[in-house]
């Protein structure tokens, strides 16, 4: 048995949850979300006592056991989003990087000649705290925020995969508590051989 799968998901004040067959719809203040579940595994919903429970009638079965303890996080996931919303915030480093929003697009100008652009998903925020880089100390910061969970981390992916960050001087795009690991540059030998 999942240990993740056995614990119930609570449900939150202004939170409902409504489930006709195999389709869980929660609506919170900040939005509404929908799954499609899987057949393998049950779901019950107790209004009357706030909080939702994911079954798995089959233990003995591999797949079934791999789908109870994720099938129970994506629920946890739809609550907190429609509750509390997620974010994810990202830096640029890289003297003359900047990144800034314009009709529905992220415009990033990350060291190649001409700017790299990503439309931005319906349901995603984009807000943008210090636009361009000033040297290399202070970088440019931005945060996604969303209510999908999924949705948000597959954007925030796409935006950092454009420029990575470098293992030398640590340029490109990061999440802002990501830890690069830096690599020495080439030593030069001193003297006349």
């Amino acid at each position: 048995m999942s240990r993740i799968g056995k614990k119930p998901v609570v449900i939150p004040k202004g939170v409902k949850i409504e489930l006709k067959g195999l389709c869980l719809k929660v609506e919170g203040p900040l939005g509404q979300l929908q799954m499609d579940l899987h057949p393998r595994i049950k779901v019950r919903v107790e209004n009357s006592e706030g909080k939702v429970l994911v079954e798995n009638e089959r233990p003995r079965d591999r797949q079934s056991r791999q789908l109870h303890g994720t099938m129970r996080a994506l629920i946890a996931n739809m609550v907190t989003g429609v509750s509390k919303g997620f974010e994810k915030k990202m830096e640029i480093y890289g003297t003359g990087y900047s990144v800034k929003e314009q009709g529905g697009k992220l415009m990033l100008q990350v060291g190649f000649c001409h700017p790299v652009e990503r439309v931005i998903p319906k349901g995603i925020k984009v807000t943008i705290e210090t636009g361009a880089t000033r040297g290399n100390e202070v970088p440019a910061r931005f945060m996604l925020s969303g209510i999908d969970r999924r949705l948000l981390g597959q954007f925030a992916a796409d935006v950092r995969k454009v420029r990575p960050p470098e293992p030398y001087k640590g340029k490109g795009i990061r999440y802002a508590d990501e830890h690069v690991r830096r690599k020495v540059g080439k030593a030069f030998a001193s003297g006349a051989a």
